[in-house]
Parts: structure tokens; C-alpha cells; sequence
């Protein structure tokens, strides 16, 4: 039998706390479903930004399943999953890139919609858009 006052509910999952009044926060990569709801948001969020026309040609002659891999570790870690990147391995990434404050304002945009459109909260959404804006030093020329 479950002692309720060792374990607190978050969400659909029960987790240990080991004394009364700890909360845990669940992270936003749980609660969107982790690695394979990201790994969906990220295909479709590529889809978009090979249509647009002034972020596309960033792609034309890149290896797609790699950056797909790269672009959903970072979302995930920006939602609070497992994987992560340093600041000098996403400007390493970017060197070689003409990005300017509009492609970057593109990306954004893009990225807020495709949150949206596969249920992610507004405020979630922000919380994400924020964490690649807090980048944008790292990419932008």
C-alpha cells in the first residue's frame, strides 16, 4: 500500500519526496512527453523552416538527420531533459553562418507556432522561445 505522506502526486506519476511539503518540479520535457513528442515537433519545426524562404537556404547543404538529432537534444534540454549544450559548442555550431537578427526574429516565430500547433501551452511555448532568445548572442553575426 502507497503511504501518501512519503510520495507526491505530479501529474499521471507518483514520486517519492521523503519528507511532507517537498515539491518537484516536473520538468517540461515530461510533460510534453519527452524525447518523442520533441523529436515531432522538431521534424515539423524543420518542415517550416525548409519552406520559408529567407531560413531555408541555411539547410540546402546540410545533413538533415544530423541537425534534426542536434536541434531536438537542444529543445529537449531548453524544456529540461537530459541532454545539453555549452555556450561554445552552439557558437562553434554557428560560426560559419551568416545569421542575422531577422533570421534569428524567423526562426523564432516559427519555432512559437510549431509549439503551439502540437499543444504545447503559450506560456510553455514562451518558456522555450526565451531559452533560444537567451542564444541569441551565440548565433547572430
Amino acid at each position: 500500500m502507497l503511504d501518501v505522506t512519503k510520495h507526491r502526486n505530479i501529474g499521471d506519476q507518483t514520486a517519492p519526496t521523503g519528507q511532507k511539503g517537498v515539491h518537484l518540479a516536473r520538468t517540461l520535457f515530461d510533460k510534453y512527453g519527452g524525447f518523442s513528442v520533441v523529436s515531432k515537433i522538431v521534424l515539423d519545426l524543420y518542415d517550416r523552416l525548409l519552406d520559408d524562404d529567407e531560413v531555408g537556404p541555411f539547410f540546402d547543404d546540410v545533413e538533415m538527420a544530423r541537425i534534426v538529432d542536434h536541434q531536438t537534444k537542444f529543445v529537449s534540454s531548453l524544456m529540461g531533459g537530459p541532454a545539453s549544450y555549452t555556450d561554445d559548442q552552439i557558437e562553434k555550431m554557428h560560426a560559419r553562418l551568416t545569421i542575422t537578427n531577422a533570421h534569428f526574429d524567423t526562426l523564432k516565430g516559427i519555432l512559437c507556432r510549431t509549439l503551439l500547433d502540437h499543444g504545447v501551452s503559450e506560456e510553455d511555448a514562451e518558456t522555450v522561445v526565451a531559452g533560444f532568445e537567451a542564444r541569441r548572442k551565440l548565433v547572430v553575426e
